[in-house]
């Protein structure tokens, strides 16, 4: 190779190299490129816990209807109102009952089922004897099951299940366990009272019923399994007298 010529291509290696470093390192003194912040993908909040009930984890689940109304009943009213006709075992002055479980009615949104067909016409005694505590007398658990349980698509055993669980997942307020003279009050006072002791009671999710003198029952509607919900229906029905009277509970 003539001398010009390598000379040349010594001369054309060194500048490619001083070109491919210029590439990869800046200058001398120039500042790094900031480097852009990555910002974490904002994660949705979550979702708001429901506040849980006192009920069982799993109760039996019935079907062909909505939703349920628990009706508790003060049963002095009861007793004093009905008089001579009063069942005696629920009015007896040994009997010393304050709200109790007048029944747990399946509903539609608007109407109710009845009276369905069974193959379990009657509560056996042994059967009785399990809900004397929240339900006063035989009568009434008999009616309760023919008229509202068969219409849940519960067996009878499940249905009474259901019934004990819903009654133990409303908790009475602490003036209402017992009451040792006569008691005047606003019906709204009562239910400002249900839902002060049941902080997920929705407002419109229960009712105080009345008749022309006595506070008779609380009204509480619940999901079938349970959970406390809305019912307008249930809500209208309320009472509208401006006071009512609690009596006494009986003996004990």
């Amino acid at each position: 190779m003539p001398r010009r010529a390598w000379l040349s291509a010594i001369a054309a290696i060194l500048l490619a190299g001083c070109s491919q470093e210029s590439e990869q390192a800046p200058p001398a003194g120039a500042k790094p490129p900031t480097p852009i912040a990555q910002t974490a993908p904002r994660e949705a909040p979550a979702a708001q816990p429901r506040p849980p009930s006192a009920r069982p984890a799993s109760v039996p689940i019935g079907n062909g209807f909505d939703f349920y109304v628990l009706a508790l009943s003060w049963s002095p009213s009861y007793c004093e109102a009905e008089g001579k006709e009063a069942n005696r075992q629920q009015c007896g002055t040994a009997r010393p009952y304050a709200f109790v479980v007048h029944g747990l009615w399946p509903q539609y949104e608007r109407g109710y089922p009845e009276n369905c067909r069974t193959d379990e016409p009657d509560v056996p005694n042994a059967k009785l004897r399990t809900l004397y505590d929240i339900m006063p007398a035989a009568g009434l658990i008999r009616h309760q099951w023919r008229k509202h349980g068969t219409c849940t698509g519960l067996d009878q055993g499940d249905y009474f299940a259901v019934l004990r669980a819903a009654r133990e997942s409303v908790s009475i307020p602490p003036e209402f366990r017992r009451l040792d003279a006569y008691r005047t009050l606003d019906p709204d006072d009562a239910e400002e009272a249900f839902l002060k002791a049941n902080p997920s009671l929705p407002r419109d999710a229960v009712a105080v019923t009345c008749d022309r003198r006595y506070l008779r029952e609380v009204r509480i509607c619940m999901t079938r399994d349970l959970d406390f919900r809305s019912c307008p229906e249930i809500d209208r029905r309320a009472c509208r007298l401006p006071k009512v009277v609690m009596p006494p509970v009986r003996g004990g």
